[in-house]
């Protein structure tokens, strides 16, 4: 099954993450690397969000992810949702 999580940032995103960036991405990176996040990253213009793309068995794999990110942890993420995604067109990873 495909979830979204999105989020939404603090104003001022880009400056206030850079102590938290290296975490946040090794994070991401290690769901990648397992298979289960496919695509992720931060709106532009502005930056006051971002969406991730996980494959994953149940919802509660994509909690696990937010549990442990740096920018959730901190405060740099306002709030989150979590949306279970039905692919209909398009190549299905």
């Amino acid at each position: 099954m495909y979830y979204i999580l999105f989020y939404n940032y603090v104003d001022n995103i880009i400056e206030k993450r850079v102590p938290f960036r290296e975490a946040h991405l090794a994070l991401a990176t290690s769901f990648v690397e397992s298979g289960e996040l496919l695509l992720g990253g931060a709106f532009a213009n502005p930056a006051d969000g971002a969406i991730l793309i996980f494959k994953v068995g149940n919802k509660t794999q994509v909690e696990a992810f937010v549990k442990q990110d740096p920018y959730v942890q901190n405060g740099l993420v306002t709030s989150w949702n979590i949306r279970e995604w039905s692919v209909v067109v398009g190549a299905a990873l």
